[in-house]
């Protein structure tokens, strides 16, 4: 057993604490950097960090004491070719569901930890508590500052305005983990981004270098966030390869396509290595397809690029429609085998007690329905037949970067209930969390759109008020007012119990059947500060 005091000594490798430019090399080259938890089961957590050099066994020092981090847990470090960083991976198994832990990582430099308060995480409430909580959810998230979203890139944001990271950073205490169902980082942009004099540029044998510092500078800004809450991902377009599906350069008259990327930034290289989600808990693939439970909902990631299934081609596979040059598509998977993820996604549905987990809510990167041509009509086909048959409640996507909330929606038609207890799922698109590109134009609309903007960036909050009403909100990432919000009542029939654990939202709607748009209490406001962890050298 080890005190907080001895276990901080035999971590630390070096008398000095580094501050590091986001994406710079440090001088300890095993320091922690871009801090990441995912939920592991309502058991369990995966740690996991990255280091500039391999570590032969990993550790997490962990306890739900700050003065006593006698547990510990070991793991993985993985990288792949190409790649500046490790990966490090730990699985705590054997926790208390809904209670908050303290941890620290291999090589943390702190004289004391304790007293410094290391980082903490907290475990999934157990399936049956109708707690009250919220969910950060954004799509189409990419670097922000001078390499990517600024006040100078093409999609330009206000200088008066906070980010999209700036602003989940600053509501950090309002929601228990934040969902990215696609499109992280926007890497893939490096040669967009020189061919439009952006970025410096460098020879394109040399583009993985570039590549990477936009990886590793989008993991470093999400670092106060990820170090601290769950951070659960799925995979989009932008992590298949490196080439953003193709660039042209105009002026010299080139257009590149996958063949430019080198091993490691290919097939969803970076993205398989770096992020460990709970397939194997539930049945998974990988960080392609997996679900977990929290409290009233059960929450299933389902990858739209790839395995679509029943002979349907997704469109980063060869012969996809993502590839705008070539035939070859985006060449990436598919990674299981025939019908794996449908089959998966039948079985995982079917298995649900709807009585502890009322709501199902779903999410993929690319929308089923949008004002959009690009849409996506072969996930309509592939996966809708199984979202109506188990009565699915929401589906969220985004890929189209603007903002669209619809209506519940079968076949194509507007559920004539609307939101008072429709038959149908809901479907909210939401890719206007802000890259370099800024936002899409709303090309057209639709009987079921029932609102929709591009002029502002923003995030997603779901709350989960009981067993019958949850409400979705547009959150404006300047200046973080509501810019949108609805409720979903559905007539869920549940009995569970409530825990004593703290809710993250303090509002709850009566059980209305009419509508549900009153509350009994307002919500709980977000907390402004966000507490920043401070490591001193020994």
């Amino acid at each position: 057993m080890h005190s907080i005091f001895v276990a901080a000594l035999a971590l630390a490798s070096t008398a000095i604490a580094q501050i590091n430019v986001p994406g710079e090399v440090p001088i300890n080259l095993v320091e922690p950097l871009q801090h990441r938890l995912a939920y592991a089961g309502s058991t369990g957590m995966t740690v996991s960090w990255n280091t500039y050099e391999r570590i032969s066994e990993p550790i997490v020092y962990y306890g739900t004491d700050s003065w006593n981090l006698s547990n510990y847990a070991t793991g993985v470090s993985v990288t792949y070719a190409t790649s500046l960083t490790w990966s490090n991976h730990v699985k705590i198994s054997g926790l208390k569901s809904n209670t908050q832990y303290y941890y620290i990582v291999s090589n943390t430099n702190c004289y004391n930890c304790s007293e410094l308060a290391p980082y903490t995480f907290t475990t999934a409430r157990d399936a049956g508590d109708y707690t009250p909580y919220t969910v950060a959810v954004a799509v189409d998230l990419g670097v922000m500052g001078d390499k990517g979203l600024s006040t100078t890139s093409k999609g330009a944001i206000s200088v008066n305005d906070s980010t999209t990271i700036q602003s989940l950073a600053r509501y950090i205490d309002g929601y228990e983990f934040l969902w990215h169902p696609g499109d992280i980082a926007y890497a893939d942009y490096w040669l967009k981004e020189q061919i439009q004099k952006y970025l410096n540029a460098v020879p394109i044998d040399e583009g993985y270098k570039v590549y990477n510092k936009l990886l590793n500078t989008y993991y470093d800004e999400l670092q106060p966030i990820t170090a601290e809450k769950p951070y659960m991902v799925g995979p989009g377009n932008h992590e298949a390869n490196c080439d953003n599906a193709g660039t042209t350069d105009k002026q010299k008259n080139i257009t590149y396509t996958v063949d430019i990327c080198m091993e490691g930034q290919r097939n969803f290289t970076g993205y398989r290595n770096h992020f460990r989600m709970p397939s194997t808990e539930s049945g998974g693939l990988e960080n392609f397809w997996y679900s977990f439970d929290h409290g009233m909902v059960h929450f299933v990631q389902i990858d739209t690029e790839t395995d679509l299934g029943n002979g349907i081609v997704g469109a980063d596979e060869a012969f996809g429609s993502e590839g705008d040059f070539t035939t070859i598509g985006q060449d990436a998977g598919p990674f299981g085998r025939m019908n794996q993820q449908i089959n998966w996604l039948n079985k995982d549905l079917a298995s649900v007690d709807r009585s502890k987990t009322p709501w199902i809510i779903v999410a993929g990167h690319r929308p089923f329905y949008a004002g959009s041509s690009d849409a996506c009509p072969e996930c309509v086909k592939a996966f809708e037949p199984t979202l109506l048959k188990y009565n699915v409640d929401l589906v969220l996507s985004g890929h189209v970067h603007f903002y669209e909330r619809n209506a519940a929606i079968a076949n194509g038609t507007a559920d004539p209930n609307e939101l008072n207890n429709p038959s149908a799922p809901w479907y909210i698109m939401n890719g206007a969390a802000g890259h370099y590109d800024g936002l899409d134009p709303i090309e057209f609309t639709t009987d079921y759109m029932r609102y929709a903007q591009n002029s502002t960036y923003g995030w997603s909050k779901l709350t989960f008020h009981n067993c019958t009403h949850m409400t979705h909100e547009f959150i404006v990432s300047g200046n973080g007012t509501v810019l949108d919000t609805a409720t979903l009542y559905k007539d869920h029939t549940c009995t569970m119990k409530s825990s004593n654990y703290t809710a993250t939202n303090g509002s709850v709607p009566t059980a209305d059947k009419n509508g549900g748009a009153s509350l009994k209490a307002s919500s709980a406001l977000f907390a402004v500060a966000l507490a920043t962890v401070l490591m001193v050298a020994l």
